[in-house]
């Protein structure tokens, strides 16, 4: 196949004045190396597209491709991350991971948890905090966890995000709201073991790869794995593959990430974040259907190294599950 690749540069965006926190959704350029290289060692035929406004050069001057491989963040908005493959819906090119629906869906935290918990799946009571004064309506005993309401890459979170006291709601709230105007979730802090799920495939199709327990060391951040416990993962955070068959937790996170992805509609690859209650119980916390991908870095990648999945078999997986639409797209 002739295989377009869609990305951010987080080298671009920084040399354009983003401070490297704002910057760290995007991409480096050796994840785009990786995923071309892994591309091409399939046998397939690449071409780097880059951002949206180059796809939009590139569509305009009669570009086509057989599928494009779209691991763009987008810069504005809720809709960022929808953006490109809103546009590539529009010209009948079929892409990888989710759709603009899934994408504008996910990027909103409380709204991805009020249909998960409309399906029955437990997650952690929650408000949405827009202004200030929206900390009266908080209804539900701390301790509380807040955090960017549509932020990824752990951006927005520390150790300050974990509140122990309905009246230390107040400052924190301000602060975040002051560098994140989009608004914020306030959840019910989950004080049990934390895990990540990656799962492959749509549909009836997606199966876990595997659960992998995020243990933060002592010199981590404590009670979050924020943005600089991810930043500094090699000498904060230990991760664990866990086996099913005897951890029970670990199996009750694993059908519980399966059955959200199949219920939020995400496709081809991505991960899904589960936290336990005090009594042991696995919650939904979110999901991230454009999964950071870099080889090493990336929390998926990590999982399927410790599963034993080589960073060309994911690539694999995800492109056979995306190629599948292929005869869907009707020009």
């Amino acid at each position: 196949m002739h295989i377009g690749l869609t990305y951010d540069l987080k080298s671009v965006y920084m040399s354009r004045g983003l401070d490297e926190e704002a910057a760290a959704e995007f991409d480096r350029e050796d994840t785009v190396a990786a995923v071309e290289a892994a591309l091409s060692g399939l046998g397939h035929r690449t071409e780097r597209i880059g951002n949206l406004f180059e796809l939009i050069g590139r569509l305009s001057a009669g570009h086509r491709w057989d599928l494009v491989f779209n691991i763009a963040e987008g810069l504005y908005g809720i809709g960022r991350e929808a953006q490109v493959p809103a546009l590539l819906d529009a010209f009948c090119i079929p892409y990888t991971f989710s759709d603009p629906l899934v994408l504008c869906l996910t990027l909103h935290k409380a709204m991805t948890k009020r249909i998960v918990r409309d399906a029955g799946i437990p997650t952690p009571d929650f408000a949405v905090v827009e202004k200030p004064e929206d900390v009266q309506a908080v209804s539900f005993a701390p301790p509380f966890f807040v955090k960017p309401v549509a932020e990824g890459t752990g951006k927005g979170i520390s150790a300050a995000s974990l509140v122990q006291s309905a009246g230390g709601l107040d400052p924190v709230v301000q602060r975040l709201l002051s560098a994140y105007p989009q608004g914020l979730l306030v959840e019910q802090y989950l004080p049990g073991r934390e895990f990540t799920v990656g799962i492959l495939g749509t549909g009836a199709e997606a199966r876990a790869l595997g659960v992998m327990e995020v243990y933060l060391e002592n010199r981590a951040e404590p009670g979050a794995y924020g943005y600089e416990n991810k930043k500094d993962y090699e000498n904060r955070v230990r991760y664990r593959l866990l086996p099913l068959e005897t951890d029970a937790a670990a199996a009750g996170a694993g059908a519980l990430s399966l059955k959200a992805w199949r219920v939020l509609g995400c496709r081809d690859g991505g991960r899904i974040d589960v936290r336990c209650d005090a009594a042991g119980r696995p919650q939904f916390i979110e999901v991230n259907p454009l999964a950071g991908i870099h080889p090493v870095d990336s929390d998926l990648p990590i999982l399927c190294s410790l599963a034993g999945i080589s960073y060309q078999r994911l690539i694999e997986g995800i492109l056979a599950s995306a190629a599948k639409r292929i005869e869907n797209i009707n020009p």
